[in-house]
């Protein structure tokens, strides 16, 4: 199988708004994790195709992605590297941001084991809570 032609294809199937395709590709038992934060919906770990059907209605909820461009992809085993950008609006706010990301996924059996997510969250915070007359709206933000 050639790893990372399945990877890319993974964000294909997440831009088209194929989950139920994208799901495929987990094992059952698979884990992704996103970086936390209590001032955030989204985020945290996630267990299981079922948990993790939830983790992207949720973020679908939460954002509407108008990019998302792998740039880079290293191999080492079964471990796939991913970098690449992304843009976003926050649905409550309308704002838009850019968000680099990377996506570490681990496979076994020809399908995603495990995927940890990096981005940063301060970009999705100041989304969801504007600025107004220079101070956070709501609560402080937290990084």
């Amino acid at each position: 199988m050639d790893t990372k032609k399945f990877i890319s294809e993974c964000y294909q199937l997440y831009a088209a708004g194929d989950l139920k395709g994208l799901l495929a590709r987990f094992n059952n038992d698979a884990d992704l994790n996103s970086p936390e934060s209590d001032y955030l919906p989204i985020g945290g770990n996630y267990h299981g195709q079922q948990q993790i059907a939830e983790y992207f209605v949720k973020m679908n909820e939460t954002v509407q992605c108008t990019y998302l461009e792998p740039k880079t992809m290293v191999q080492e085993g079964d471990t796939v590297v991913v970098t690449g950008d992304s843009s976003w609006i926050a649905r409550s706010t309308g704002i838009s941001y850019d968000n680099p990301f990377v996506h570490i996924f681990k496979m076994r059996d020809n399908k995603i084991d495990a995927v940890r997510s990096y981005w940063d969250t301060s970009k999705l915070e100041h989304a969801l809570h504007p600025a107004t007359t220079g101070q956070a709206a709501g609560k402080p933000l937290h990084h």
